[in-house]
This record gives C-alpha cells, sequence and structure tokens, in this order.
C-alpha cells in the first residue's frame, strides 16, 4: 500500500502541476483542484503514518506530502483571489 500510494500521489502531483500553471487564469478549476488536492493530502498522510514504510521512500513520501500541501495552498490562493478583488 505504501509504495503504490506514493506513486499514485506522485503522478499526482505532476499532472496536477502541469495543469495548475497552464489554468493559472480560471478560478473555478484552480478551487477544484485544490478541493481534490485536499483530498490526495489527507489520504497521502494516511498511507505515510498508517502503513509500514518503504525505507528508500520514506524521505521522499513525506516531502511529497509536505509539498503537495504548499501547492494545495498555492492553488487555494488563485482559485480565491478573484473572489476577494471582486468583492472590494
Amino acid at each position: 500500500m505504501y509504495t503504490w500510494t506514493f506513486w499514485i500521489l506522485a503522478i499526482w502531483f505532476v499532472i496536477n502541476v502541469i495543469w495548475m500553471w497552464f489554468a493559472l487564469d480560471k478560478p473555478g478549476l484552480q478551487k477544484t483542484f485544490a478541493w481534490i488536492n485536499v483530498i490526495a493530502v489527507v489520504w497521502g498522510f494516511w498511507a505515510f503514518y498508517g502503513a509500514a514504510p518503504v525505507a528508500g521512500l520514506h524521505i521522499w513520501f513525506e516531502l511529497l506530502n509536505w509539498v503537495n500541501v504548499l501547492l494545495a495552498l498555492l492553488q487555494f490562493y488563485f482559485g480565491y483571489r478573484h473572489a476577494t478583488k471582486q468583492a472590494q
């Protein structure tokens, strides 16, 4: 479970980063993918702390989880910044 979760999240991260930079002007999509990323983060930390770790992936898995948290925060910023500007 540990290894396949890592690889699924790693592939998701790469796809998500590439997609994000091409859709910076689409706040609805940014919000959607940010919330999907929250689910990925919860799943990632659940697998990281709940499954038996693989020594070679332990550091990379933890790093991937925290970078995914930062990506979700960035996507929330890009998704909700237009709503803040319009409300003022």
